[in-house]
């Protein structure tokens, strides 16, 4: 199993290439407040000053350290000079040193001296987060490699602090708390909690973290540091067993260097020394639980045995992947190679689902709303035939209109019957209110086929959308061509009307209601007395003033050029009589023209504007598009597409290293 933690550094160095993290990688969380010891305990398994030091926060980006151990210097030498030796991985070749560290950032620079380690990590810092205390959630990525470590993957954060120094942020605390859940919330990461022994662990900040994410305590370690500093007659006895605070990892208690020790400059050796027998005097029972030692150990053993745990579910994630990212990669397409013969598969495309979704027959066919051929059929036979039958044939008439266009039609003449000009003119009258629905009819259906475009736009082939120039060029002829179309399919529904208007066909076949209301009327008048009938009519007229037009007063000076002014009376009934024949035969005359109108507009507009679109539209768009000057200039993808492909296509390849990476993994490796 101790090849599974080069395994997981080896995965972490894939995906950081290509800066993804949608792989959760086990590794350890340093979580704690600050001036707990977190540093001198990163330090102490390590067995180097390397971290910075100072007051207040030091720490303010994340520290992914990965301690690899490799064997030393005259090992390697052996194993490079060596007879029948062959060189391998492990050998290191040309690095003249036990020990050494190199950055993500500089992969090329191998450190030798851990104080230039530190100073890298301090102007590496200084780049990120600016010198004014300011944190940066961007990681640090440092490889230590030395015969004096286990392997570990650990992950350092800035400390907890709760008030702002210097130029920091108000919010602060509020940004390293969102840091740190970040990483722990990772539910493949172990949390390494430090918390100082000589405080209150139930005021502890990096457990009250931890607990929000492992309520369980089954991803947390504690470590209590600063043993040495309590008080004079305590001891952490009851916190390292575990009696104060439960936590299912493990209680390591450890002793760190003081400040005195860093200034004088005391080994790591020496400290080790120092707190093994420091255990001993005051803690001999835990003496061998505790200490910087049986900590790396233990942390070694977690995070071998949590990876071996993660690694099924990761193998599965990463198979996953890499199978949604093959899709996505194969959806861009592959740089153009034949121009010519991409422009007319894309044009060919675009065209026939173009004709497809007015026909109803393309592949993506919404469930929403309707759209294509079944909203123009909507457009046709419920829009515009429900506003024709709402039209009333005698909307706008009154009786005044009525009797005034009969007396017109009849000049200085009394008329003895209804003269048919009345009938015409009030007819046409009518007949006119049909044009403005049915050029509505026709702009309906032309922004229904605007609507086309950006529907096949939508759903056409990937490749269209590759190629934003060409996209717009065929959005701009197929709207050209419809723009053309539109005031020729107006000026024949026009005429439509026009020719209705033109000749009012008395003799059409279904015009019967004009034999049937000149029956009606003889035989009213045979069944009267004609001359007795005449008479009253006569007197009654000649008492009654002429409809239209009131009655001078007797002594009032008449003037001729008065505007008539209508009255309101009772008809006679040769005046009802005559109405209501005028009417019947307005109503008559223009449901028959609705009727040819509601039929014929659909008719036009599907002749003129839809279908010469449909056989057009493929012949216009290689016309004016497949042209040699152009090919190359169309054919440009965005940077979006181009810049996607590129990061998929990288994200791929790291997924199908970490496979390869994986699958090195044998079954004996996790025993």
């Amino acid at each position: 199993m101790e090849t599974l933690i080069p395994i997981i550094n080896r995965l972490q160095e894939v995906f950081l290439t290509v800066g993804a993290e949608i792989i959760q990688l086990p590794q350890i969380v340093v979580v704690g407040s600050q001036s707990s010891g977190k540093s001198s305990v990163l330090e102490s398994l390590v067995g180097k000053d390397f971290l910075p030091r100072g007051s207040g926060i030091v720490t303010r980006r994340p520290l992914v350290l990965q301690l690899v151990n490799v064997p030393p210097l005259a090992e390697r030498r052996l194993q490079e000079n060596g007879n029948g030796v062959k060189q391998n991985a492990n050998s290191y070749p040309g690095i003249k040193a036990d020990e050494w560290g190199t950055f993500l950032h500089s992969k090329n620079q191998i450190f030798t001296d851990f104080l230039e380690i530190r100073k890298e990590i301090e102007e590496e810092t200084e780049r990120s987060s600016g010198g004014n205390k300011g944190i940066s959630p961007e990681p640090i990525y440092l490889k230590i490699f030395s015969p004096h470590v286990l392997n570990l993957t650990l992950v350092d954060l800035p400390g907890i602090t709760k008030v702002p120094v210097g130029d920091q942020p108000e919010d602060i605390e509020a940004q390293v708390q969102e840091m740190i859940l970040s990483f722990i919330s990772n539910p493949n990461s172990l949390i390494l909690s430090v918390s100082p022994a000589n405080s209150d662990l139930a005021t502890s900040d990096a457990l009250k973290l931890a607990r929000e994410v492992d309520p369980d305590g089954r991803r947390t370690l504690l470590v209590v540091s600063k043993l040495d500093l309590m008080d004079a007659g305590t001891d952490a006895l009851e916190v390292l067993l575990g009696r104060v605070i439960p936590v299912r990892l493990g209680i390591v208690g450890v002793v760190n260097r003081s400040q005195h020790d860093i200034n004088t400059q005391k080994s790591i050796e020496d400290t080790a020394r120092d707190e093994q027998a420091f255990l001993q005097r005051h803690y001999p029972s835990l003496a061998s639980r505790c200490g910087s030692r049986y900590l790396a150990r233990t942390l070694s053993r977690l995070l071998m045995h949590h990876i071996r745990d993660c690694l099924p579910e990761l193998k599965r994630r990463v198979t996953v992947l890499s199978a949604q990212y093959q899709a996505r990669l194969s959806s861009y397409g592959q740089p153009v190679e034949d121009h010519s013969a991409t422009l007319l598969q894309i044009v060919t495309k675009f065209a026939s689902d173009y004709c497809n979704t007015i026909e109803g027959t393309a592949t993506h066919i919404q469930t929403s709303e309707l759209c294509g051929g079944a909203r123009i059929c909507y457009i046709f036979h419920e829009t515009f035939g429900r506003t024709l039958q709402s039209i009333d044939p005698l909307g706008g008439l009154t009786e005044l209109d009525i009797l005034t266009a009969i007396r017109n039609a009849t000049g200085p003449r009394p008329a003895l019957f209804v003269p048919e000009i009345s009938f015409e003119l009030l007819v046409k009258r009518q007949i006119k209110r049909l044009e403005e629905p049915s050029l509505r009819c026709v702009e309906l259906v032309h922004e229904e086929l605007q609507r086309i475009i950006q529907h096949c736009s939508s759903y056409s082939t990937q490749e269209l959308l590759r190629f934003p120039k060409l996209h717009d060029s065929i959005v701009e002829v197929v709207t050209s061509l419809l723009r053309k179309r539109l005031p020729i399919t107006n000026d024949m529904v026009h005429n439509l009307v026009q020719i209705e208007l033109a000749y009012i066909n008395t003799k059409h076949p279904d015009f019967t209601d004009a034999a049937q209301v000149s029956a009606s009327v003889n035989s009213q008048q045979g069944m009267q007395d004609g001359d007795k009938h005449w008479k009253n009519e006569k007197v009654a007229e000649e008492k009654a003033p002429v409809a239209g037009f009131s009655s001078p007063v007797k002594g009032q000076a008449i003037n001729l050029l008065d505007t008539a002014v209508p009255v309101s009376r009772k008809l006679s009934a040769r005046e009802q009589r005559d109405c209501e024949v005028i009417q019947r035969l307005i109503k008559c005359y223009f449901l028959i023209v609705r009727k040819s109108i509601q039929d014929s507009v659909p008719k036009t507009v599907m002749h003129f504007l839809v279908n010469f679109v449909k056989e057009r539209l493929q012949s216009e768009l290689v016309g004016q598009l497949y042209k040699q000057n152009l090919l190359q200039g169309l054919l440009i993808e965005s940077q979006d597409t181009a810049q996607q492909r590129t990061e998929v296509a990288q994200m791929l390849e790291a997924l199908q290293k970490a496979s390869n990476i994986i699958s090195e993994i044998r079954e004996t490796h996790l025993w």
